[in-house]
């Protein structure tokens, strides 16, 4: 699991570059000389941009169907569905309609 975990950060550190809204949001921080933008909710850590602390998805359909699917298949104690899916990805990732992508 955490092989595919470290793959799965890797490729988003070589899409971010490629991604419109992030790079506005990087070129922003850079002009600020800070590494916050907004009180915090985004702020750059380790090649990777953070939105309120949770790993920035790039648009990228194949990657995101991965970190659904690693996490579907996580074991859990009891099948919570889709919301329980969602509660799990969003722990620790975040894109724009990532509920919505879960269910």
């Amino acid at each position: 699991m955490i092989v595919k975990g470290v793959d799965i950060l890797e490729k988003i550190r070589k899409l971010k570059a490629r991604d419109n809204e992030i790079i506005k949001a990087v070129e922003e921080i850079k002009k600020a000389g800070v590494k916050m933008l907004r009180d915090e909710e985004w702020k750059e850590e380790d090649e990777l941009m953070l939105k309120e602390g949770k790993v920035y998805v790039p648009k990228d359909e194949g990657l995101i169907v991965k970190i659904i699917r690693l996490h579907h298949n996580m074991p859990m104690e009891r099948h919570g569905g889709q919301w329980k899916m969602a509660e799990m990805v969003t722990r620790n990732f975040w894109w724009p309609g990532v509920t919505r992508e879960v269910k």
